[in-house]
């Protein structure tokens, strides 16, 4: 680990000048004090600019240590990991400290410091969880437990539970953690978690969405690689396995609609009531696209089978013209754990990716408002130190519209006025 990374780790950063200040001295930029006056003055005000990368980071910097890694071409393109957080990547940003901050931020729980029952939603736009949540495999519910919510608990592991930050440098860290889990089967699983964040450059966006974005927008993009390994036992498919879920939480906006493209085929592979029927006005299926609306007002849930999914899908926020797309390692013939709080009889005949909605639950509370695109790994019976890898990778795109909608058209295959004309 680098002496800033390491001073970033431990002691976070006391204010935005010294990050400045930091990354500067580290890599010897020329005209120091002209650049360092220029961001001075260009960032005095940024504590009190909410939504602003700089009031996010002013924020979490007081709360937890911190890193924050920067494109190696673009240091605009910015993103925060804390490790007390499972290596979670908090926000992002594609214009510096005054840009759009694009990750959900539970500031009221962070601030608290106090935990919660049943899930911490410290928010984060990138965060490890682990599947099933529910049925006879699930790690959310112990042996014999009725499923229901008074019940299901979120293991610390991916709660609660800090990961050590093991190496990094200006643009990757990566952390590690060991731990047990049982299943509901009574089935334990010794596991080692490495998880490694990398922000992308610009030659990396373009080999993984196959275009060349206009140099008009500006953007930010960054991947995690997730590794599960096996430190104990084999594992076996009658007594349950584990998968990689990834999840990440996005701020709504009245003009947000999440997009979800699928492959054409006779009959589509797709749940729309995990929580109960999703309305007319707010899901509708346009040729192999479903539009999802994400407006953080009523909490809603899809959910796409491998062989109906693709790698990608996005959301496009019209409010603030803020293209965002997510590419995942899909598996089209592979096993994934199927995660509904019930008894399986088909338990790996679960979902390859999910869109949530947040809402008020039924007895009137709300844990955000936000918006969830997640991708699941498929999973197999691991032999004593086999492991499985999944890769989930977070795009952002603002700017220029005509050039937003180039984009969506060749990664997401609809035009921006399909998007924003669907759900009115």
């Amino acid at each position: 680990m680098s002496g800033l990374s390491k001073k970033r780790a431990l002691y976070g950063f006391s204010n935005t000048i010294v990050l400045i200040a930091l990354v500067y001295s580290h890599f010897g930029c020329k005209n120091i004090k002209n650049e360092m006056q220029s961001m001075t003055d260009s960032t005095q005000n940024v504590s009190s600019a909410p939504g602003s990368f700089g009031y996010d980071l002013t924020f979490l910097e007081k709360q937890k240590p911190l890193i924050v890694l920067q494109a190696e071409d673009n240091p605009d393109a910015q993103i925060i990991v804390i490790g007390d957080y499972q290596g979670r990547v908090m926000t992002s940003t594609a214009d510096g400290l005054n840009g759009n901050s694009y990750g959900w931020i539970n500031y009221d729980l962070i601030e608290s410091g106090k935990l919660k029952p049943h899930m911490n939603a410290f928010g984060g736009e990138e965060r490890l969880w682990l599947s099933p949540e529910g049925g006879q495999f699930s790690i959310f519910f112990k042996k014999g437990a009725k499923f229901d919510f008074e019940n299901w608990q979120t293991p610390s592991l991916i709660d609660t539970e800090s990961y050590e930050n093991v190496e990094s440098n200006k643009s990757q860290a990566t952390f590690k953690k060991r731990g047990t889990l049982e299943n509901y089967s009574g089935t334990d699983f010794d596991i080692e978690i490495t998880r490694k964040i990398s922000v992308l450059s610009r030659k990396d966006i373009e080999k993984y969405l196959k275009v060349t974005p206009s140099l008009s927008l500006k953007y930010v993009g960054f991947e995690s690689e997730n590794i599960i390994k096996n430190i104990g036992k084999d594992w076996s498919k009658d007594k349950g396995t584990l998968g990689i879920w990834i999840l990440g939480m996005y701020n709504p906006s009245e003009e947000t609609t999440m997009i979800a493209p699928f492959t054409n085929t006779k009959k589509v592979l797709l749940t729309d009531d995990y929580f109960g029927k999703i309305p007319d006005n707010r899901l509708k299926i346009v040729d192999s696209v479903a539009y999802f609306k994400g407006d953080g007002k009523s909490r809603g849930k899809i959910g796409l089978a491998p062989p109906s999914a693709k790698p990608f899908a996005g959301a496009y926020d019209a409010e603030r013209g803020i293209l965002t797309i997510v590419q995942f390692d899909l598996d089209t013939e592979g096993d994934y754990l199927k995660s509904t709080w019930e008894r399986h009889s088909e338990p790996y005949k679960g979902d390859a990716f999910n869109a949530y909605n947040d809402g008020k639950t039924p007895d009137g509370s709300q844990l955000g408002p936000f918006i969830e695109l997640e991708s699941n790994s498929s999973t197999k019976a691991l032999k004593t130190s086999e492991s499985i890898t999944h890769h989930h990778r977070t795009f952002h795109f603002e700017g220029d519209k005509k050039a937003l909608n180039d984009l969506s058209k060749v990664v997401l295959g609809v035009n921006l006025s399909e998007i924003e004309g669907t759900l009115k």
